[in-house]
């Protein structure tokens, strides 16, 4: 039964299709598919270097002028496309399911054929691939062992390091590589086809998993999978991460569903991606035990959960002796901070307190971001020993929050390691997405004036991170002052995008 409308807001925007706000969105990926081909990351080895219209594009000033405004406002329209389309289905009928997945597939479309944009990881993949097809292992021998690789696009702080990623990963890059010779456009596209499998899974698993906890699942598809920061980043961008997300969530729901034993099986896979998803490993045992299991099942469950996934990974090791290497991503930190992350940021702080107080401020901010470290392990320990039996998946969904947000360095897409998880088990119209608003457009503006490819030769009225800054800065304005929609998502005391879900109930 449809909730009728019962505030100004829903009865605003009650009735009102969302095909406009799915045109629009289209509209502005189709642009950023036109970006991308002149300021988007191609590979030097690859053929379209040589093709006419990719030379004007980025050789002429015009070309990569118009290429870098494209691109920018494509982003920004994808971002107030999102935002319009929450405020049109309004009451989350039994409708706007449909909506919120045809959204994900119009505005993923484009991106899908976007030259690599805001990140080059995914060339990378591809020399890792060529790695493991040479008989080297990724995990102690870097990609500058390769012949040829910084022709192939990867990335020169690649040239020496070792892979973060699990064996299930490393596996799938050496398959691609054997279908494609190592043909940097054609890994391309094969690596995002397997981000889409991870977005597939999303779609498919993520409103279940909400339905479980009482959430709308439309609401929470729509806030965490068609945002645009998630579509840019794991389908533009061709992250790993899409997978890893996607076989987690899809495992967490199997594991809420007494079907614990696949649950632990595509987790493992998604820790296989990428290691990090460990942190989701011991909740998915409380999942297997039951909510009402005392502390001898549940030791007995996570003794059973950590045995079978630590036995799989093993396993996919044993091929080309990789053994349990993807440890180090776990045990070895990453030397640096981003300078946005609480850790970083507060770090930063603290340096100058210390500075002024004629201590050392860097190493005094290094034991700070260490403690952090620390304290959001401990949180995660707490979250895994203490709460509520009924609420698992929201306590993983902190746990893993609390694990990146307290990190020193967190790469725009890292919120959306944990974003869904949250989303399913409920984020209230309140400050909570206000937060969320707030977020996903700071690293949309982010990621649109950074990683931008353009040689140095090309003369130009501004420096295109100075231009694309100034036109997402315009967009943001006006979406926060003049748009008489938009505007009220941030300022106005009623929450603008109504639910008419019940509150938090987990079965």
């Amino acid at each position: 039964m449809t909730a009728s409308p019962s505030t100004p807001v829903q009865r605003e925007f009650a009735g009102v299709r969302p095909w406009i706000a799915l045109l629009q969105g289209t509209i502005g990926s189709t642009m950023m598919l036109a970006g991308s081909v002149g300021v988007g990351w191609i590979a030097n080895g690859s053929p379209l270097v040589r093709n006419s219209l990719v030379i004007a594009l980025r050789t002429e000033g015009v070309g990569v002028v118009v290429s870098t405004v494209l691109l920018t406002l494509g982003a920004m329209l994808l971002l107030r496309s999102w935002l319009r389309l929450g405020q049109r289905l309004a009451g989350w009928d039994q409708g706007s399911l449909r909506a919120v997945v045809t959204a994900v597939i119009a505005w993923g479309a484009p991106l899908a054929l976007t030259v690599p944009i805001f990140s080059r990881d995914v060339y990378a993949y591809t020399g890792q691939g060529r790695l493991m097809a040479e008989g080297l292992n990724p995990y102690t021998t870097g990609i500058s062992a390769l012949s040829n690789w910084f022709m192939l696009g990867t990335d020169p702080s690649w040239a020496e390091n070792r892979t973060p990623y699990g064996p299930l990963f490393l596996w799938l890059s050496r398959g691609v590589v054997a279908l494609t010779g190592g043909q940097p456009d054609l890994s391309v596209l094969l690596f995002r086809a397997s981000t889409c499998v991870g977005v597939a899974l999303c779609v498919v698993y993520l409103p279940k998993l909400a339905q479980l906890h009482g959430i709308n699942g439309a609401r929470a598809l729509w806030i965490s999978v068609a945002n645009p920061l998630f579509l840019i980043s794991f389908i533009a961008s061709a992250h790993n991460d899409s997978l890893m997300v996607g076989l987690a969530v899809a495992g967490t729901w199997f594991a809420s569903t007494r079907r614990g034993l696949l649950g632990v099986v595509l987790v493992t896979a998604s820790i296989a991606v990428k290691p990090i998803t460990i942190v989701l490993l011991p909740f998915i045992g409380l999942l297997w035990a039951g909510h009402a299991a005392g502390w001898g099942r549940r030791f007995l469950f996570w003794a059973g959960t950590g045995s079978l996934s630590l036995a799989l990974l093993w396993l996919a090791g044993i091929p080309r002796n990789l053994g349990l290497g993807w440890t180090w991503a776990l045990t070895d930190s990453i030397p640096g901070y981003t300078g946005y992350s609480p850790s970083g940021f507060s770090g930063q702080m603290v340096e100058l307190l210390a500075d002024a107080l004629g201590l050392d401020g860097m190493a005094v901010a290094g034991g700070f971001r260490s403690l952090l470290t620390v304290a959001s392990i401990g949180l995660a320990g707490w979250l895994v020993l203490f709460g509520d039996p009924k609420q698992v998946v929201r306590r993983m969904g902190l746990a893993f929050a609390a694990v990146v947000l307290l990190a020193p360095i967190i790469q725009p897409w890292y919120i959306l390691w944990f974003l869904p998880f949250l989303a399913a088990t409920g984020i209230r119209n309140n400050w909570q997405i206000k937060l969320c608003y707030v977020t996903v457009a700071f690293f949309v503006v982010f990621g649109a004036q950074d990683q931008l490819f353009v040689w140095n030769f090309v003369q130009l009225p501004m420096g295109t991170e100075s231009m694309a800054s100034l036109v997402a800065g315009a967009v943001v304005l006006y979406l926060l002052a003049l748009d008489v929609h938009t505007r009220k998502l941030l300022f106005s005391r009623e929450a603008n995008v109504p639910s008419s879900t019940p509150p938090l109930t987990p079965r």
